[in-house]
């Protein structure tokens, strides 16, 4: 934990001249419902449309001159793979990209714009990710988890060195969980610094895969339902270091419904006019859901990624579902 505190400084520091600062914006809207004062973290205002560029650029650009020279491979779906071209192309650095073959074209064309070698593998996440991995090994580049990664986790930590810069005495802060190198690095800031800010984990019901490790007490495989979270959708890896992380510094944990993401979403969209996907409405819905017990406090919620929302937000009664990360 203390390595990865200290190190959470030294990331905004290196990264500061690729990754953009993301305001944070006062919600009248949100403030009224919980009687609290609300502020929305808007991230899904970064380059790439996520989070995930935090942590690929702090991990490229902790590379040597001769890992940088043979290139980095990840897997993704999605924000992570656009992470990983992002900071490869400001680095100067070949970035390979593994993909199942299901993949939208959407995404393949926005990976290649960045300057992303595609390679199809398979026909889910995990059969590109192992493939990914196994030629990672054989020609000695380096791999780039999404979250099972010290120096990844670090530069997703850096949102917390701007929250505690933006907003006075903050209460609480709520952050969608997926693999949970958001939710750690984040959190592990803040409570180096104010240990009595209150971290709350948020999933949805139909993917709640860390949170049902984290329940009983070990990494295990958890039956998932399609989710319009697709970022937070997909299992944790065995022996990935945000387990322990997430089972020291997150304080409560909430699952919200589909149609509670999907109205969160609407709301968003409707009252604050931001677009955002699926897994920030997921911090959102957490939020509405319990938003009385938190009257006279300072509450951020992260808005972490715009991307899963390319074609705009569902129509009522809509479905925008996904089972990808």
């Amino acid at each position: 934990m203390r390595q990865l505190q200290e190190s959470i400084p030294d990331a905004e520091s290196r990264i500061r001249r690729i990754v953009r600062e993301t305001p944070v914006d006062y919600s009248y809207h949100l403030s009224g419902i919980g009687d609290c004062r609300a502020w929305l973290k808007l991230e899904h205002l970064q380059h790439t449309g996520s989070f995930k560029l935090r942590g690929a650029t702090n991990k490229v650009l902790s590379l040597t001159s001769e890992e940088l020279g043979r290139g980095v491979i990840a897997a993704s779906t999605g924000n992570h793979g656009l992470g990983v071209c992002y900071a490869a192309k400001q680095a100067g650095a070949r970035a390979q990209i593994y993909l199942p073959k299901n993949v939208s074209e959407s995404k393949v064309t926005m990976m290649r714009a960045l300057g992303g070698e595609i390679v199809f593998h398979g026909d889910e996440c995990l059969q590109a990710e192992l493939k990914a991995r196994e030629e990672a090994e054989n020609s000695g580049r380096v791999f780039i988890s999404p979250y099972n990664d010290l120096e990844v986790i670090a530069g997703q930590g850096t949102i917390g060195v701007e929250m505690l810069r933006q907003i006075d005495n903050l209460d609480a802060v709520f952050i969608s969980v997926g693999g949970g190198g958001l939710i750690a690095g984040i959190a592990a800031h803040l409570k180096a610094i104010h240990h009595g800010i209150r971290i709350i984990g948020c999933w949805p019901e139909n993917s709640p895969v860390m949170f049902e490790c984290l329940r009983v007490g070990r990494i295990i495989e958890v039956s998932e339902k399609p989710t319009i979270s697709e970022s937070t959708a997909g299992g944790v890896e065995p022996g990935s270091i945000t387990f322990d992380l997430c089972r020291e510094l997150i304080d409560d944990f909430i699952l919200v419904t589909e149609e509670e993401i999907l109205s969160a979403m609407r709301l968003i969209a409707g009252k604050e006019r931001w677009i955002i996907e699926g897994s920030a409405g997921v911090a959102v819905a957490a939020f509405l859901k319990t938003a009385n017990q938190f009257a006279g406090q300072n509450v951020a919620i992260l808005l972490c990624g715009r991307n899963g929302a390319a074609h705009g937000v569902p129509p009522s009664g809509g479905t925008f579902l996904s089972t990808r990360r």
